[in-house]
């Protein structure tokens, strides 16, 4: 298995960063999100360093940061930005790496580039994430879908959010996908309550070589 892995999602707020996050500390990785769309509060680098623990030195800085939460086509045009994919190749660190997407798999990053073309450019395993609500189903499979027609490797899916096995089932067993686990809601979220969760929900040989 490749040492980086693509986490990715079936829309926007659905729980990747926290995912990275615990990914990121299980594998012993660095972390990077290539486009940061919105900054109130500060950006998703900001917040896997605070539910992570990681060293600076492992959080990566991001290729482009745009202001607006948004699609980052628009958000780039909102800043007077243009977006060259050049800038968006993986970047060579020591050891593992976990990237994150923005927003869902069908995102654009320009009119002429979607989240789903970059996967397919680096050819890198893909871990989707996925809610356990209403809607899951659709979402998840519609995003296997465009990710299997890019030929994208999809490493498995990862479940955010109270148990719904049915849901859960049907999405692994039409997609055709490995089911790789469930991050409960946590409350509180903090470094040590995300580790042990991701710890009893998640077996760690499946993201190793």
């Amino acid at each position: 298995m490749s040492r980086t892995i693509v986490v990715t999602g079936t829309d926007t707020d659905v729980g990747k960063t926290v995912f990275a996050a615990a990914l990121a500390v299980a594998r012993g990785a660095h972390y990077w999100k290539p486009i940061q769309a919105g900054l109130d509060g500060g950006g998703d680098r900001e917040r896997v360093a605070m539910l992570s623990g990681l060293p600076s030195a492992r959080i990566l800085p991001e290729a482009y940061r745009l202001a607006t939460p948004c699609s980052p086509h628009r958000a780039a045009q909102i800043d007077g930005i243009a977006i060259d994919p050049a800038r968006l190749a993986l970047p060579d660190c020591p050891g593992p790496l976990v990237v994150e997407g923005a927003g869902g798999v069908m995102v654009p990053i320009t009119r002429d580039l979607l989240f789903a073309d970059l996967f397919a450019r680096w050819m890198m395993p893909v871990v989707l994430v996925a809610r356990t609500t209403l809607g899951t189903i659709n979402h998840s499979l519609l995003s296997i879908e465009a990710l299997r027609r890019r030929d994208v490797p999809l490493l498995g899916i990862a479940f955010i959010g109270p148990g719904n096995e049915d849901s859960e089932a049907v999405i692994a067993a039409i997609g055709r996908v490995k089911r790789l686990g469930r991050l409960p809601l946590l409350d509180p979220l903090t470094p040590e309550s995300l580790a042990a969760a991701f710890s009893a929900h998640f077996d760690p040989r499946d993201f190793t070589p």
